[in-house]
């Protein structure tokens, strides 16, 4: 009978870490929301110990999460363990999750301690841990470039302590698959109790190995959970992507023998959200979620697909979620169709008034384009949401002209704190002058670091996704904004990184 993989995910934490990911508590709860409909076996909801913000999200996707583990991250110290404990009260399910470097370059020149001191920290934290679950998940930070002796001694001890979740971290993305896959064979095969817990492994992507290293952890060291993210969205290079995991082991069932719970229906809209919400665009030759990965282009693909599909395709794309209900709506929807819809793809708004705003919005945009995509009413949705959010900038209106030997010139109003502002900026551009207009009133200071600009869906009447990435005092925020005319997403954009920069919360990102 197949072993059951547990699909571990930490794209609210770990995922976070992304320079400029970073989400408000309502969006962290969509996202919750569609990892659950994903049947994700564990959602790890935060740091709660990083800020009040992340304290937040977690209590709120412990009090609405049903079906999935939820889980909080925390050092290996009391004060860690306790806030996670109170951020998870409400959870049906809960999980904590506990770290220390054993690694000894972190453990000499980061932490600064010694290795009995080590492990006796890591020991004392998971008996505290214990005081709140039996669900403890432990991890020994930079596992791979750890000590092989030392680390059966810490394992040996938090297992004995009540552990039971061994969670080997590739922190750095230093591991090669049959290394790494053979130092956890190693460790389980020396920790004389390893059969008391589940073994699980965490792979970053710096050498572009992180899903193998992952693959070789389950299949050479026999670890049963995978911890990954939707996109294999991380920080540096990203963490392991949930969606190649997956339809790796389902895909090569005969190799894996593994079972898994997950609905991979739920994989495409899952990332189409993230990207959506993070600003951080999949690219197209991306695995499973990239839209070329089930385009193709040669004569010869084309042809064996005509003639028998598994000629040149692997997986089906309906099977990931890719083909159900491209087109949705258009201008003659009705307003039940409209919310019967919203229901469909799990965007739960709160009040009728929300609802109808988000109707207006959408009767307007039909107005614009003759055919409705998911990707607009998502991103309509997520602009209703943001208008109702307390941030002290809100687009209103925006007028530009640009002409051939001129320079560009734009006008925008919007709000501060609830009082319209006009304003006007020239620039080499367009959006040259609309950041140039709105910086004349906020005067941030901020550095653009990055300008994208993507088509939700296909067409020349595509909705534009503009990301403005800003950087000021240290601090990294994406922005994003639609709208058919770009110049307005560009607008919507800019403000929405300036309301993530007011933003007070600084956050602790521990790296495991």
């Amino acid at each position: 009978m197949a072993d059951k993989l547990i699909i571990f995910d930490t794209t609210l934490r770990d995922g976070e870490q992304s320079p400029g990911a970073s989400m408000t508590k309502d969006e962290k709860i969509r996202i919750a929301k569609q990892l659950e409909r994903l049947k994700v076996d564990v959602i790890e909801a935060g740091f709660a110990a990083a800020s009040p913000g992340d304290f937040e999200a977690i209590k709120a996707i412990a009090a609405t999460i049903k079906d999935s583990t939820i889980c909080s991250l925390s050092r290996a110290n009391d004060r860690d363990i306790a806030r996670a404990a109170e951020a998870l009260a409400a959870a049906q399910r809960k999980r904590i999750h506990t770290f220390i470097a054993t690694s000894p370059l972190h453990m000499e020149k980061k932490l600064r301690m010694s290795p009995d001191q080590v492990l006796e920290q890591a020991i004392q934290a998971v008996r505290y841990a214990r005081n709140f679950t039996d669900d403890v998940e432990f991890s020994p930070e930079d596992g791979s470039r750890s000590e092989m002796d030392f680390l059966c001694r810490v394992i040996e001890a938090v297992i004995k302590e009540g552990a039971t979740t061994i969670n080997f971290a590739d922190t750095v993305g230093y591991g090669v698959p049959e290394l790494y896959g053979n130092m956890l064979k190693t460790l389980r095969e020396r920790v004389p109790n390893s059969d008391k817990a589940i073994w699980s492994v965490h792979c970053h992507n710096d050498l572009g190995m992180a899903v193998a290293n992952s693959l070789a952890g389950v299949m050479i060291g026999g670890a049963r959970q995978v911890e990954c993210t939707i996109n294999g969205l991380g920080e540096r290079a990203g963490n392991t992507a949930l969606e190649e995991i997956v339809m790796a082991v389902r895909t090569r069932k005969d190799y894996f023998n593994l079972e898994l719970g997950i609905d991979a229906t739920q994989i495409v809209p899952a990332s189409k959200l993230v990207s959506q919400i993070t600003g951080f665009a999949v690219q197209p030759n991306k695995a499973v979620v990239g839209a070329n990965a089930f385009a193709h282009a040669s004569g010869i693909h084309q042809d064996g697909i005509l003639k028998a599909r598994d000629t040149y395709e692997i997986m089906r794309a309906e099977d990931v979620g890719w083909s159900a209900n491209k087109i949705v709506l258009g201008k003659l929807s009705g307003r039940n169709a409209f919310k019967q819809r919203l229901e469909q793809l799990g965007v739960e708004l709160e009040s009728e008034v929300e609802v109808n705003a988000a109707f207006a919005r959408f009767k307007d945009l039909a107005d614009k384009k003759s055919e409705i995509f998911d990707e607009d009413i998502l991103a309509l949705v997520s602009d209703e949401e943001h208008a109702h959010d307390n941030e002290a900038f809100h687009f209103v209106s925006l007028a530009q002209h640009s002409e051939t030997g001129e320079r560009p010139v734009a006008k925008v109003v919007f709000s501060i704190e609830g009082k319209e502002v006009s304003c006007e900026g020239h620039g080499n551009g367009p959006v040259d002058a609309i950041v140039n207009a709105i910086e004349s009133k906020t005067q941030s200071g901020a550095e653009l670091l990055l300008f994208s600009v993507n088509a939700i869906t296909t067409g020349t009447q595509s909705q534009g996704e503009v990301t403005m990435r800003l950087s000021k005092s240290g601090r990294i925020v994406n922005g994003v904004g639609a709208d058919p005319d770009i110049v307005v997403a560009s607008a919507k954009a800019y403000l929405s990184a300036l309301n993530k920069l007011q933003s007070k919360a600084e956050k602790l990102n521990p790296q495991i």
